[in-house]
């Protein structure tokens, strides 16, 4: 944690304010252990650009894209940052950025880490000036997104009429990383958000499969059905990575079976359409069948088959959430209270969190 006077040096820097106490002039205010530390003239433009370089896979033309300024802009504030730390972050082949260095990794988790404050105190700032506006992204699957999420925004956009709602889909991993580096403020998914250390995750909603099959076909008339019957036809199922695919696998390695999966995609919709086209029996979330607007399908229960997922939603430790936030929380998981989400998640680790919600009946979707 930083001292309260580390923090008050990053918001001058954030105010374009920096202190030189090797040359004994100051722009700004100065503190006594500042100086003593060497008083580097550090920016924090220049820790946002190696920041964004870095999420960017070192293509510094992409960061450059991001951050709209120009590339060389970008490569030379790099370089003035290096020379004044005396540390190179980028190892290079040339002009071309190829791998982060060691010392260059602990400063750019540093450097996160003093992104995310300042964003927090940005953000307290909104807040005191007005609770009610502002801007909320989310980043999720689509099976969140077209199945789960809508009653939930519309009941949001009620209560908060004057924030903007930004919807980012992607892989599970790709929404776990946005909410790790900040591009999104919040992260639903079931699958890949343990990845990433930096994340506070908290317990939504439990949810199973279900097999699809077109009318008429054999599996309709099975009574109950078995893996080992789901192994005798080919399966259209999810990507692997997505919306609970390892619990299938597992179900059919721990029967000592494999899944004939002939086709994969990452989105619910898109598996139905070939289950339609007779390519082979679907396997999808519960939830992502619809009897009306799938009315020319049958759904078989599956829930005995497989272990029932459970999504979570996730934010960046340490994280400011603005009052809507932690309101959005509460209404796509009641069982979380708005009122002392904040403190919970400042005063305990992830392992007490979950240690809280396992008593916790989650709701079965």
């Amino acid at each position: 944690m930083y001292s309260i006077k580390e923090l008050i040096v990053i918001v001058l820097c954030f105010c374009g304010l920096w202190v030189s106490a090797r040359s004994g002039s100051y722009s700004g205010f100065a503190f006594d252990w500042f100086r003593e530390s060497g008083g580097y003239k550090l920016k924090l433009q220049q820790l946002r650009y190696i920041w964004e370089v870095n999420r960017q896979g070192l293509n510094v033309s992409e960061a450059a894209n991001a951050l709209f300024t120009s590339q060389p802009g970008v490569s030379k504030q790099i370089r003035a940052l290096e020379d004044e730390l005396g540390i190179q972050i980028f190892e290079r082949r040339g002009k071309q950025l190829v791998a982060v260095t060691r010392a260059g990794q602990r400063i750019l988790d540093a450097s996160g880490d003093v992104l995310s404050r300042i964003q927090n105190i940005k953000s307290m700032a909104d807040e005191l000036r007005d609770e009610s506006k502002g801007a909320l992204s989310i980043a999720t699957t689509h099976t969140q997104c077209r199945y789960v999420l809508p009653s939930v925004i519309k009941t949001f956009r009620a209560r908060y009429p004057n924030v903007s709602l930004h919807m980012h889909q992607g892989t599970p991993v790709q929404i776990a990383q946005a909410a790790a580096d900040g591009t999104a403020d919040i992260a639903i998914a079931t699958e890949a958000l343990e990845l990433f250390e930096e994340l506070t995750m908290l317990p939504c909603y439990r949810w199973n499969r279900a097999v699809i099959v077109p009318k008429g076909h054999p599996l309709a008339s099975v009574k109950r059905l078995t893996l080992k019957k789901l192994s005798e036809y080919p399966l259209v199922t999810y990507n692997f990575g997505f919306t609970g695919r390892s619990k299938l696998d597992e179900a059919f390695t721990q029967e000592s079976l494999t899944a004939n999966v002939v086709f994969t995609a990452a989105d619910a919709d898109v598996i139905k359409t070939y289950v339609r086209l007779e390519l082979g029996v679907g396997i999808v979330a519960r939830m992502a069948f619809d009897e009306k607007q799938d009315g020319d399908l049958i759904a078989l229960d599956a829930s005995h088959l497989f272990e029932p997922s459970v999504t979570k939603i996730a934010f960046r430790r340490g994280s400011h959430l603005r009052g809507y936030m932690a309101g959005f929380i509460e209404m796509f998981a009641p069982h979380i209270s708005a009122v002392n989400l904040q403190r919970q998640i400042n005063e305990n680790t992830q392992d007490e969190i979950e240690a809280h919600y396992a008593d916790v009946k989650l709701p079965d979707l």
